[in-house]
């Protein structure tokens, strides 16, 4: 298909999906491709979800929109249920960029300080703030000056964090599994660190959970897969199933910092995409589904572990509960062509991953199918460098 009206800033294969059911989408040819993609960690539910579309078409044909100029009773429900027991208040927005715009804005205003610490590999987005705390030049590259006051240091590197902080620092700003860096899970022994770091620095901890988030490493949020309490949490694309609607999480201690007027959002926390952020949390934060999301993320890192152990192509496979990396020594274009060719979609991560990010209702057998067609494909193509 020829784009003749959009801008080229997509590198779009030539696949336009036209139907979904459950993990699979059809395209326009009719073709059933199994999803390890989840819309990019959006689809956590699948597609087609019955309870899901009911809600959705209950609330379009009540009231879609109404400015935040006036209560919303719809968003006291669905904060209430992100929050739990926490001592948080929640800020509704469209997206996972203005979640984490909104966190910057706050941790700065409450602080009145200008640095933020955040981490090479990283990524919090593409507006100018969340593009400034990213920690990827080739984000960065031809926008001109970003952001100043994001200082970006390793990940997993406890000394570079300590020697970063300086008494201008206002907070520390990461992902707790690096998604678009590689698939790279932080270490809990440094993790554990960067909490005491925080605490005895007086710095704000915010974790960005825009992919880590609703359910996807086997609890709500991954910050309690740590065991770990941030003063700030950014959450969206799971958070809709699909519905543009983003969060940030605060403590209510900083409340007073975004009184009236201090920010806001057109659209955020509108009626009919927290119609179906009310049905996505319910469905998804039951013991039975994150159990089982744990229980097969296990799984897949073991199945795949063995069956790839022989292949030299593999360096590493690592991640929690469904969201999985494969990092590769090299030639991953060719890998991801043949598993389109075979009917399954996944991600690149980095330069040299693959990304796995199945929904989170994928039965075994379905997952099961997946992963075989990953270990036959990365032998083959094995197979064919060695030839």
């Amino acid at each position: 298909m020829k784009n003749n009206y959009l801008l080229p800033n997509y590198n779009k294969m030539p696949i336009e999906f036209v139907n979904g059911e459950d993990v699979y989408l059809y395209d326009t040819d009719g073709e059933k491709y199994l999803d390890f993609t989840s819309g990019i960690g959006v689809a956590n539910l699948g597609y087609s979800q019955p309870d899901l579309v009911s809600a959705l078409k209950n609330q379009a044909e009540l009231l879609w929109h109404t400015p935040n100029l006036y209560q919303n009773s719809l968003q006291e429900k669905v904060a209430e249920k992100l929050i739990g027991n926490r001592d948080m208040l929640a800020f509704f927005c469209n997206s996972g960029t203005e979640a984490n715009e909104a966190a910057i804005k706050l941790i700065r205003k409450h602080t009145g300080k200008n640095q933020i610490i955040a981490f090479e590999d990283s990524f919090h987005g593409r507006t100018f703030g969340s593009m400034s705390a990213t920690g990827q030049s080739a984000i960065h590259d031809g926008f001109g000056s970003i952001v100043e006051g994001f200082v970006h240091v390793p990940f997993n590197d406890s000394q570079a964090l300590k020697t970063a902080i300086s008494e201008d620092t206002a907070a520390v700003f990461l992902e707790l599994i690096q998604g678009e860096g590689g698939v790279i899970p932080a270490d809990e022994a440094w993790l554990a660190e960067v909490v005491q770091l925080c605490h005895s620095h007086g710095l704000l901890l915010v974790v960005d959970e825009v992919q880590t988030g609703m359910g996807r490493t086997g609890n709500l949020y991954a910050s309690d897969t740590y065991n770990i309490q941030p003063d700030i949490v950014t959450l969206a694309k799971g958070l809709g199933n699909g519905i543009p609607v983003g969060a940030m999480l605060a403590k209510s201690s900083l409340a007073a910092s975004f009184g009236p007027g201090t920010h806001g959002s057109t659209f955020g926390g509108n009626r009919l995409a927290l119609s179906a952020a009310d049905k996505v949390v319910a469905l998804i934060d039951t013991p039975e589904l994150l159990g089982n999301v744990e229980e097969l993320g296990k799984f897949s890192l073991n199945y795949l572990r063995e069956g790839l152990k022989n292949c030299p192509n593999v360096v590493s496979i690592r991640g929690k509960g469904l969201m999985i990396g494969i990092e590769l020594t090299e030639g991953i274009e060719p890998v991801l062509a043949s598993l389109i060719a075979e009917k399954l979609l996944v991600l690149r991560a980095g330069q040299s991953v693959i990304r796995l990010l199945p929904p989170l209702v994928i039965s075994k057998e379905d997952l099961k199918i997946g992963l075989e067609k990953i270990i036959d494909t990365l032998t083959k193509v094995r197979e064919a460098d060695e030839k």
